[in-house]
């Protein structure tokens, strides 16, 4: 029998939510900083999306093999803490050594093993280790609030996840400001090297606060729950029960993508351009900041350092203008139409992409990451709440997690095709590409704006019970995997008012 849970305090909500800062703070230096460090140890342009490549496919496989486990576990920890706990640690291990990969990598002497391929690496340990405690978190709200704290639930998530980004995102150009200059011995500004190191013990103390302040509840229904257990444990040892889970999964996720609702098919060719677009923006814009803003002729320079020292803080930009944008879309809906409002958020940045080419100031840039984080905050929210309402509310979940499959698609897509599409078009290592690809980006999410207003069709007749979009964050099979959580849920699943 589900028992009603107690409404929890602010500061009770606060603790279980603080986590959040420490895993948005890794997302955001691998995001603002991976391209820079990849070019630093000798990467070409050409060569970086195929060396971002970890994130998506680390995303498409950690995240439904632990969210499935961690529904499956109970002990002297809890349900979701251990994996908090395991990825926390793991995580922070490969924050701290990324800016030494150069170093590490001539440490192991007699071995082929490049600074590249040493960084590539440890990216691939720090996104598997995010993603372990970052899925545990999403079904956290499921398992601690009430109906009637969930939106509070979610509004101190997305606060965090906003400190936690800009934070991030800003401080090597903050340390620079500190009058903070030099390099490690692979020419990584110690600006960087700082704030990863930051970064570790941040991510590793928020979480482990999370861990130590809060408690978990039993699951809701123990005797379903010791069966879904048994069938697991029945499984053998780790590789054959993370086989089952595999199993399990691919045979609910084939049945839903069969059924697929026409809603879901048509914003999916949405999601398809969106995501398109973004990645090629956190591939490149801190690239492109270097070279066509603050003119570096190369990557050895101090004009490059400090141009992906300014591109960091213009991601800032984009997560600060997320967080202040959100609350304004409900009201925007439901004066207009849910796809309306999205596609303006989208072409705002697309405009702001595209924009780049005739930007000439660092301080102009500002104005491109502002229409950016107007499309963030509605890529976040709002082609989710479009299709709840075109869901059965029984495989929420399911659906949520398959929907999900069309941003992990693009980004594969663009890591193994990029590269030799630059090379084709720009030649080895060109200093222009970086431009080029980010207003590729740009044109992507006009194309996605195009493609809400022409082909989505929202379904305003279906009232989706609030319960059912919980069960739908408890069991989410494959996440966004850039962002930890949602912005805020603010009335848009079930707002009367909604129209097509």
């Amino acid at each position: 029998m589900t028992q009603r849970k107690p409404r929890l305090s602010f500061w009770q909500i606060w603790n279980m939510s603080f986590g959040f800062l420490g895993i948005q703070f890794g997302w955001g230096l691998q995001l603002a900083n991976m391209s820079a460090i990849y070019t630093y140890l000798g990467a070409n342009a050409d060569d970086v999306p195929l060396l971002w490549l970890a994130g998506p496919v680390t995303g498409l496989v950690v995240q439904p093999i632990i969210g499935s486990m961690s529904d499956r576990t109970w002990n002297r920890l809890g349900r979701r803490r251990p994996y908090f706990l395991v990825g926390a640690i793991l995580a922070s291990v490969a924050l701290f050594l990324m800016p030494s990969a150069g170093e590490i990598a001539r440490g192991l002497s007699g071995t082929l093993i490049t600074g590249v391929a040493m960084a590539a690496t440890l990216l691939w340990i720090l996104d598997a280790s995010i993603n372990v405690s970052m899925e545990p978190f999403r079904a956290f709200v499921a398992d601690k609030l009430n109906i009637e704290q969930r939106t509070a639930g979610f509004v101190m998530q997305s606060f965090f996840i906003g400190i936690g980004a800009s934070l991030a995102n800003a401080l090597p150009y903050l340390f620079r400001q500190l009058g903070v200059e030099g390099t490690t011995a692979s020419g990584i500004p110690l600006t960087v090297l700082y704030s990863f190191r930051i970064g570790a013990v941040a991510f590793l103390l928020a979480v482990l606060y999370t861990v130590l302040t809060t408690r978990e509840y039993p699951p809701d229904d123990m005797a379903v729950f010791e069966r879904r257990r048994l069938s697991y444990r029945n499984a053998g040892n780790v590789l054959g029960r993370i086989l089952f889970v595999v199993r399990e999964l691919l045979k609910e996720i084939s049945a839903a993508i069969r059924d697929m609702p026409a809603t879901m098919k048509q914003l999916a060719v949405v999601q398809f351009f969106t995501w398109l677009g973004l990645f090629c923006m956190w591939m490149f814009y801190g690239l492109m900041t270097s070279y066509h803003i603050f003119n570096a002729p190369n990557s050895d320079t101090q004009l490059f350092r400090e141009g992906g020292e300014w591109g960091g803080l213009m991601f800032a930009v984009y997560s600060v203008t997320c967080f202040a944008i959100a609350f304004a879309l409900p009201k925007l809906a439901a004066a207009t139409s849910r796809k309306t409002v999205h596609a303006i958020a989208l072409t705002c940045g697309g405009l702001g992409l595209l924009a780049c080419y005739f930007v000439e100031s660092k301080e102009l840039l500002i104005l491109t990451m502002v229409g950016v984080g107007i499309a963030w905050a509605s890529i976040l929210s709002m082609p989710y709440a479009i299709l709840s309402s075109a869901l059965p509310p029984a495989r929420m979940g399911v659906y949520m997690g398959v929907f999900n499959f069309f941003i992990v698609i693009p980004e594969i897509i663009a890591a193994t095709t990029f590269g030799r599409i630059i090379r084709a078009l720009f030649g080895e290592n060109s200093t222009v590409a970086p431009l080029y690809v980010v207003m590729a980006g740009g044109a992507c999410l006009i194309i996605a704006a195009l493609a809400c207003l022409l082909l989505v069709r929202d379904v305003v007749d279906a009232d989706v019970p609030e319960r059912a979009v919980i069960e739908g964050d408890e069991y989410e099979p494959v996440l966004v995997q850039q962002n930890v959580q949602p912005v805020p849920s603010t009335g848009l699943i079930d707002d009367p008012r909604r129209r097509s």
